[in-house]
């Protein structure tokens, strides 16, 4: 049985696509699960559908208006660098209007639904591939991991905007009585759940270099320091998830094959702009060329 994998990570989600695109299209690799986490959740339906151009066109088109329907900070450029600030309107708003965030999501709940549609939806429950989502449910304390196959396309569509809300700059969900929030707080790369779910085969595309290679910028300003603080907890959080998904994958003799981005692509994964997330999908597409080239070379030797 193989998986794909694919971990949280805002705008570089685009590389993920890029490297989807080689393992389908050029491998022609058979998945029988897809599992993303966060900006991975967006893209495991369409790429489960084999739909690669359709999700290229809607995940490169994807800007802040995509996504937000209150925008908590405001870009910035400063000597060539784009930094984010308070948006003080749109957080003091939300604040009277008694909400739990600083921002709100529902322009991306509405996308999910405009991008997927039911029949795409009952295509894919009818198929015998698994598309699963991760989520954090905060009330519990724990990650749950939501299958297509056991909800309603409403239900699902749910879910995908859930584990994409990066609290507390999106939207906080309530569902069936919890409280609801991006699966990355709890799980940014589900290797382990594959597992566990029978994957033998293990493709897993990572959305950060394999070697720290970030000194990152003084925070400028109180938003700027809490998303380095949420930056840094999310990273301590991948690094665990892929050491235990190695370790479960050792005793159960899966083989995971790894794609990190080569390079860091970018300090800031919620600013989302058109040009870069072009040309990351093109690097993630050759970089995955490359590395399975030198690896059918070093097989023939």
């Amino acid at each position: 049985m193989r998986a794909l994998v694919i971990s949280g990570g805002g705008s570089k989600g685009a590389f993920a696509g890029g490297v989807a695109q080689y393992l389908l299209e050029e491998q022609h690799r058979n998945y029988d699960l897809f599992i993303g986490t966060s900006t991975g959740s967006l893209l495991v339906s369409h790429l489960a559908l084999n739909e690669v151009d359709k999700v290229h066109d809607i995940f490169t088109n994807v800007s802040q208006n995509s996504i937000f329907s209150t925008c908590p900070f405001i870009i910035k450029k400063k000597k060539g660098i784009e930094t984010i600030a308070i948006n003080h309107f749109n957080v003091l708003l939300n604040i009277i209007k008694g909400r739990k965030t600083f921002g709100e999501s529902n322009n991306l709940k509405d996308l999910i639904r405009k991008t997927l549609s039911r029949t795409e939806f009952e295509t894919l429950k009818k198929g015998k591939k698994d598309i699963v989502v991760t989520v954090s449910n905060l009330s519990l304390n724990k990650v749950e991991y939501k299958s297509l196959r056991n909800f309603s396309y409403d239900e699902f569509c749910d879910w995908i905007w859930i584990s994409c809300n990066y609290t507390p700059f999106m939207s906080l969900v309530t569902k069936g009585g919890c409280e609801y929030a991006d699966g990355g707080l709890g799980s940014m790369v589900p290797i382990e759940e594959a597992i566990k779910r029978g994957a033998t085969v293990v493709d897993a595309i990572i959305l950060r270099t394999e070697i720290t290679q970030l000194n990152r910028m003084p925070s400028l300003n109180a938003f700027s320091l809490l998303t380095n603080m949420f930056a840094f907890m999310l990273d301590r959080i991948e690094h665990q998830n892929i050491k235990i998904g190695k370790f479960v994958a050792s005793n159960q003799e899966a083989i995971i094959n790894f794609y990190y981005t080569p390079t860091v692509l970018t300090t800031n994964a919620l600013i989302f702009n058109k040009e870069k997330m072009i040309k990351w999908w093109q690097s993630g597409f050759d970089f995955a060329k490359n590395i399975n080239e030198k690896t059918s070379q070093l097989e023939d030797l």
